[in-house]
């Protein structure tokens, strides 16, 4: 009677921890389905600062990047792909018309085409101002003047000098930047030749001054600069206005003043 008992007693044992293991399976199965589960962020690429960029400079493959942007937060400004588009495809002729950081998403009010209305303001230097000049063929080493060279601004007028008339050259401006030739800035070919081509410079407010003054009284030139030259941009002495007493007239960083034979300041 005794080993019956404890082969009952034994068997419930067995049946309460068989049915405790079952409750416990099912228990924490359950809590485990119903454990949330995070959603997936919808999400778009955009086109993004790769590095910083500086305004007025070109925009290239390595400054820009896709990244994903969560779609509930993108600005109809921002500038999504379109399909398998690369990156470089997005900012082909562009220059960046303010700062960007690494990481911020770039919009079409920070970069221009190099063709559009706003590029020369967003290629300008701090302080700089763009001047438009009409200058001859044959004054810009025959044509073969492009966008981005630097070069030397002389004018010539016929003035007198010890008596006599004479073709007298002044140095205005040394170590300028060229923007545009023509409507053209990134030296594309014009459809048609002219005699006189329109060069824009960047030039200081004094030299915009002085230039804006000698293209309406004589002949402008431009001497093109070596590549990689950018020496002293004051301008040497010139003999514009020279007159009998041998004055001069010596225009240094756009500004003119006259010296005397001696070499006092008149």
């Amino acid at each position: 009677m005794d080993r019956k008992r404890l082969l009952v007693v034994l068997l419930a044992a067995v049946a309460a921890g068989i049915v405790a293991l079952m409750v416990r399976a099912a228990v924490f199965g359950k809590h485990a389905e119903e454990k949330p589960v995070a959603s997936a962020v919808d999400s778009s690429e955009i086109l993004v600062a790769a590095q910083r960029i500086e305004p007025g400079k070109t925009v290239g493959a390595a400054q820009v990047r896709w990244q994903a942007w969560p779609v509930k937060v993108i600005d109809p400004s921002f500038i999504r792909r379109p399909g398998s588009a690369t990156p470089a495809s997005m900012v082909e002729g562009m220059v960046a018309r303010a700062p960007m950081v690494e990481g911020e998403p770039v919009t079409y009010a920070k970069i221009v085409k190099t063709q559009s209305s706003g590029y020369l303001a967003a290629t300008l230097g701090d302080g700089m101002r763009a001047l438009a000049v009409p200058v001859k063929l044959e004054n810009i080493a025959g044509g073969f003047l492009v966008p981005n060279n630097r070069v030397d601004v002389i004018d010539t007028h016929m003035g007198t000098m010890m008596g006599r008339s004479h073709a007298i050259p002044a140095v205005l401006a040394q170590n300028v930047r060229v923007l545009a030739i023509d409507q053209s800035s990134d030296g594309s070919q014009q459809k048609t030749v002219s005699a006189v081509r329109t060069v824009t410079l960047e030039l200081t407010p004094d030299q915009a001054q002085v230039v804006s003054q000698a293209r309406n009284e004589g002949d402008i030139s431009l001497a093109i600069r070596p590549l990689g030259d950018n020496g002293d941009e004051t301008a040497p002495r010139s003999k514009k206005g020279g007159d009998s007493s041998g004055a001069v007239t010596v225009i240094r960083y756009g500004r003119m003043r006259k010296l005397s034979g001696d070499g006092s300041v008149q």
